[in-house]
C-alpha cells in the first residue's frame, strides 16, 4: 500500500483535562509521522489546552496549532481543511485516545474498501471511577440508551453505515460535498455524512479500530449534551431532505407518551392503566440493564442509577428534538458553545 499524506483535524476547546493523553497516542502512531500534520484548532480555550499543544510543537514539528474564534466545531473543522495539505482528511476529537494503529488501519481500509469515510467503534469509559460516572458511560454505550447506533454499541464486522465518529475521508471527496455546515453546533457530521451518503459515497465501520472515548463526568454535562444532539436533529433532517434513521425519533415519541399520556390518564381510567403499565415497563427495563452492569461492574448502585441516567438521556434529547421542530418551523437560529 502506498504510504499517503494524512491531515489529523483536531477541533478543541478547554480539554486541560484530556488533551495529553489525546496528543502521546498520536504521537505513538505507527504511521510515518513525516506523513502526518496533526492540526489542533482551537476555540480560544481559557485553561492551559494551548499551553499544552504548544510545549509538544515545540518538540514534534508535524504538530500545529490554529487559531478559532468562532469557538464551533464546524468552523474549526473547516479551517482545518482550508490548511491542510493531505491526500486524507483525518478528524479527531481531544476527548479521545487512539489504539497505536488507528491512523494506518482506517487509511488502510479508506482505500482496499474504497471507501469515501471510514471509523472505528467507541469505548466508552467513564470520566472518574464513581458510580454516578460509571453509570453514564454505561448506559450512553447501551441500545436501551442510544438505540442502534452501532459506533456507540459496537458490531461484530466491517459494515456500511450511516455514520462513524469523526472519519477518515478521501480529501477528493469535499470537492463534491462542500466544507462542514457552521450553522450546525452539534450532529455536523452526520448532516456531513448525510449529504456525502445522497452524492452516492460509501462510508464503512471497521469494529476493530477502538476509540477510547472518555463519557461526561457530571449528569448536567451529559443533559447539555444529549439536548443538543436532539436540538440540532431537526434541522440536519432539513438540510438533508429527509431523517437518516428512525431510532432519532425514540425520545421524541417517548417524551410525547409521557405529556400525552400523563394528560390524558386524568379523564381515563384505562388510558391510566396503560400509561402506568408504560412506566413500570421502561422502569423495568432500566432496572433489568442496571442489574447486569453492577454485576459485572461490582458496582450496585448501578442498578439505581442506570434507569435514572437513562432517563435523562432520553428526556434531553426529547426536549431538544421538541425545540428543535420549533426552531426549524420558526426559522430560528440556536447557536450555542458547546462546554465541555
Amino acid at each position: 500500500m502506498n504510504v499517503r499524506k494524512v491531515s489529523v483535524i483536531c477541533p478543541v476547546f478547554n480539554e486541560e483535562k484530556f488533551i495529553e493523553e489525546c496528543i502521546m497516542s498520536i504521537i505513538e502512531q505507527d504511521y510515518p509521522q513525516d506523513m502526518m500534520e496533526v492540526l489542533f484548532v482551537d476555540g480560544r480555550s481559557t485553561d492551559k489546552t494551548r499551553e499544552i499543544i504548544e510545549r509538544y510543537m515545540r518538540q514534534y514539528p508535524f504538530i500545529k496549532l490554529l487559531d478559532n474564534p468562532e469557538r464551533i466545531v464546524p468552523y474549526a473543522l473547516n479551517r482545518g481543511l482550508e490548511a491542510a495539505k493531505g491526500e486524507v482528511i483525518m478528524r479527531l476529537d481531544g476527548h479521545c485516545t487512539y489504539p497505536t494503529n488507528y491512523i494506518s488501519e482506517l487509511v488502510r481500509y479508506l482505500y482496499q474498501l474504497n471507501a469515501d469515510n471510514v471509523g472505528g467503534v467507541w469505548n466508552t469509559q467513564p470520566a472518574k471511577d464513581t458510580p454516578i460516572c460509571q453509570a453514564i458511560a454505561q448506559a450512553s454505550s447501551h441500545p436501551f440508551g442510544v438505540g442502534g447506533s452501532m459506533h456507540k454499541i459496537g458490531a461484530s464486522k466491517i459494515i456500511e453505515t450511516d455514520t462513524v465518529p469523526f472519519g477518515c475521508y478521501k480529501r477528493e471527496i469535499f470537492e463534491k460535498t462542500g466544507p462542514f455546515d457552521i450553522d450546525l453546533v452539534r450532529n455536523q457530521d452526520d448532516e456531513f455524512n448525510g449529504r456525502l451518503h445522497n452524492l452516492g459515497g460509501k462510508i464503512y465501520l471497521i469494529p476493530q479500530v477502538i476509540i477510547n472515548y472518555t463519557a461526561r463526568d457530571t449528569l448536567c454535562k451529559m443533559r447539555k449534551m444529549y439536548y443538543q444532539y436532539g436540538l440540532y436533529k431537526p434541522l440536519v433532517n432539513k438540510k438533508l431532505g429527509a431523517p437518516a434513521t428512525v431510532r432519532q425519533f425514540f425520545p421524541l415519541v417517548f417524551l410525547l407518551l409521557l405529556i400525552i399520556g400523563g394528560t390524558a390518564s386524568i379523564f381515563s381510567p384505562f388510558i391510566l392503566h396503560a400509561y402506568t403499565t408504560f412506566l413500570v415497563l421502561y422502569l423495568f427495563i432500566g432496572i433489568v440493564v442496571g442489574s447486569m452492569s453492577a454485576i459485572r461492574m461490582h458496582q450496585p448502585l448501578l442498578v439505581l442509577l442506570m434507569p435514572y441516567v437513562f432517563f435523562n438521556i432520553h428526556m434531553s434529547y426529547g426536549i431538544g428534538y421538541l425545540v428543535g421542530i420549533f426552531n426549524v418551523l420558526c426559522n430560528s437560529s440556536s447557536k450555542v458553545t458547546p462546554n465541555r
